[in-house]
């Protein structure tokens, strides 16, 4: 596919559909969907509606026009995971749309677990870096210009300005600054042993998951300024504290999260 006509296609579908421009596009992950309580929708699109995306298997999938005090902004409820069998090129064309919409800044959010002792369930953690363990690459093969340099740069992954603008909001949402970690991405979809928590705290794992990894390194390659906040659903090291996990009480946390924490972050940055 040329994927950067196919995002111009799938851009200029959804301008028609919104008809008005956002200052800042959020990804909802998993049990997030009370992120969406203190926001104006004004329209949604499913993901199986905008030309040459695929439609999500596992969380719902669906563009979201919204508002919040003076700013609009634009959501995807929802992501794509490569372990749903999608290639990487389609886990990460949401990213490609939404740089041809103009957006350049992007806050995204996931659910992970814990590998930091330092962590309880239920902590939102500010991504500071990551390590990627996926076994395909978003980036590989034949590069167009058009979206971005054959070799980006990934020393701010994770833009440090932004980091300092949430951090700040934290403090005035919440009282307090957030803890800041490193975010390990891997294919899924099973969980992984306590052998493999340990491996990944030793190699300087905060957090593990199975999301994001991809999608920050397509904001960075388009230059979309990008920042990750992650619930800890579950505390997976020391290992002999790993317990079994369910995506039920995953999502309950997660959820429970995006309510007490996550929302008040979000609407103060909104509309400050």
């Amino acid at each position: 596919m040329d994927y950067y006509n196919a995002a111009e296609s799938a851009a200029h579908f959804l301008k028609d559909q919104f008809q008005k421009d956002h200052d800042l596009a959020l990804i909802i992950g998993s049990g997030g969907a009370r992120l969406l309580d203190n926001i104006d929708i004004q329209k949604r699109i499913p993901f199986s509606a905008v030309p040459h995306l695929v439609a999500a298997t596992y969380l719902k999938g669906e563009w979201i026009s919204g508002r919040v005090g003076q700013h609009s902004i634009l959501i995807l409820n929802g992501r794509l995971h490569y372990y749903e069998g999608y290639s990487m090129q389609e886990v990460t064309f949401p990213i490609r749309i939404l740089k041809l919409l103009g957006i350049n800044k992007l806050l995204m959010t996931n659910a992970a677990g814990g590998l930091n002792p330092n962590y309880k369930a239920g902590e939102v953690i500010l991504v500071k870096d990551h390590i990627n363990l996926f076994p395909e690459h978003p980036l590989r093969g034949a590069n167009d210009e058009r979206l971005g340099i054959r070799f980006p740069d990934m020393s701010q992954a994770y833009a440090q300005e932004l980091r300092a603008e949430l951090q700040s909001t934290a403090m005035q949402a919440l009282g307090h600054h957030l803890k800041e970690g490193v975010y390990i991405g891997l294919q899924g979809p099973s969980l992984e042993t306590p052998a493999e928590y340990k491996y990944l705290n030793i190699i300087g794992g905060d957090l593990v998951g199975m999301s994001t990894v991809p999608e920050v390194i397509v904001a960075n390659h388009c230059g979309i300024s990008t920042a990750v906040l992650s619930v800890v659903t579950n505390v997976c090291y020391p290992p002999e504290v790993v317990t079994e996990t369910t995506l039920e009480e995953v999502v309950e946390i997660a959820d429970r999260a995006s309510g007490m924490v996550l929302g008040p972050i979000i609407s103060t940055l909104l509309s400050s």
